[in-house]
């Protein structure tokens, strides 16, 4: 009987033996290459499967492509996207898309964990937007979405037991899907309380690394979605042979007037009609955002994590922050000392610790199709951006001297009114 059981399972067990070895291995398969092709595809494609993951990322940002952090202003495509443009115009840079709707800083900070090699002493763009800084933060929902245990693991097997590691650690255990692996989870506990992993830990750790590793080199290629990189195609048609400002600023004046004709709030046509126009008359959104506020919240230790993890790589990093489109603002009302008030707060956070390329838009919000709707910009005020973006990522940059304070992950900033910024300051000193 043994005999004969052997004969029928042990091939099943020989091969998930084989499996399991080859998944475990660390090194990468030979159909490991990732096409020219297939990079273009993933820069655009906003894909959870390939924020979540590794390869493909890694092996675009070795080809020359440059890390857009943000979220669902990346979704936005039209002329002066900067997808479009540097396609277009055949920049030195191709913009590899990192964010989608519901991506904040904590998603962003583990989406660097597996792309260290590529952001150490290099350039990278990052999107501020100052509708991640609720008072809740980030969404528990949003992060599980985006969330990799391939990232964490990564992360786990270099943590460096410090103000950084601990704050990740404590914050990730904040969040349901932490617990999807019972392992990783026991071992973010130990580094939330300032201990050393185990050794059965830390082989775990290697093991599930290199076998998620593998699985990303087998999977992360499958199904590329390609609509996005036929927006960017077909966008690109739009644009003159030859970049001129004076020419993109009017054809984004006539695109946007275009595209926003019928209702008073400079709003795409298609999104007020899709998510507002229903609501609006119904009276339902006049002043709901009166009493909302960017300048407590959680959020601004974890955008620390960010900070934090460029400067330890030297990642010479362009912030953008955007505008919110003044006419709704008004309507909503949403308070312009408020978003003044979050971006004196932002503005110090940043240069305290030596991140003085800001491009600071905040003011734009009632320039003419500067904006696609409410938050998001659109054809002039991607022009805006791009006007920033092509020299920083073209030309040399004075290199970055950065100084990181670990006060920025107190809840005292977190929640720190920033009328109060030069008595915190004082205080620090």
């Amino acid at each position: 009987m043994a005999k004969r059981l052997l004969r029928i399972f042990g091939p099943l067990i020989l091969a998930a033996v084989l499996v399991f070895a080859v998944l475990a291995m660390p090194v990468k398969l030979g159909f490991s290459h990732v096409s020219k092709s297939h990079e273009r595809q993933a820069a655009v494609s906003l894909s959870p499967n390939v924020l979540r993951g590794k390869h493909i990322k890694e092996e675009a940002l070795k080809d020359g492509f440059v890390p857009f952090f943000g979220s669902s202003e990346w979704s936005r495509f039209d002329p002066m996207h900067p997808s479009v443009l540097a396609q277009k115009y055949h920049r030195d840079y191709r913009p590899f898309l990192l964010g989608a709707r519901g991506s904040q800083s904590l998603t962003q900070y583990f989406v660097m964990q597996n792309i260290q090699g590529q952001l150490r002493n290099k350039k990278a763009v990052f999107v501020i937007s100052p509708q991640w800084f609720v008072k809740s933060g980030t969404r528990k929902d949003a992060f599980g979405f985006y969330y990799s245990q391939l990232q964490t693991a990564e992360w786990l097997t270099h943590f460096r037991s410090d103000a950084i590691d601990q704050y990740a650690a404590q914050r990730l255990l904040q969040m349901p899907a932490a617990q999807s692996d019972h392992f990783i989870y026991a071992a973010l506990q130990r580094v939330a309380s300032g201990k050393k992993l185990t050794d059965y830990q830390r082989f775990y750790l290697q093991t599930r690394k290199n076998m998620l590793t593998q699985e990303d080199q087998f999977f992360s290629g499958i199904d590329l979605p390609s609509q996005n990189l036929n927006k960017v195609n077909q966008q690109a048609k739009k644009l003159p042979t030859h970049y001129s400002y004076s020419a993109l600023d009017a054809l984004g004046g006539r695109l946007g007037k275009a595209a926003t004709n019928d209702n008073r709030f400079g709003i795409s046509n298609k999104f007020y009609h899709q998510g507002l126009k229903k609501e609006l008359k119904h009276g339902k959104l006049k002043d709901f955002q009166k009493n909302l506020s960017y300048t407590k919240s959680p959020e601004f230790a974890d955008f620390q994590l960010c900070l934090d993890q460029f400067a330890r790589l030297n990642t010479n990093v362009l912030f953008i922050i955007p505008p919110v489109n003044a006419k709704w603002q008004k309507y909503t009302g949403l308070s312009a000392s408020m978003l003044k008030q979050f971006d004196e707060k932002i503005h110090y956070q940043l240069q305290s610790q030596g991140f003085n390329n800001i491009v600071d838009l905040s003011d734009k919000g009632n320039v003419p199709y500067f904006m696609t709707d409410t938050i998001h910009l659109g054809w002039r005020g991607w022009l805006a951006v791009d006007q920033r973006v092509n020299p920083f990522l073209t030309k040399q940059q004075e290199q970055p001297k950065y100084s990181i304070n670990d006060k920025f992950y107190s809840k005292k900033w977190q929640q720190l009114a920033p009328s109060d910024l030069k008595q915190y300051e004082n205080e620090a000193k």
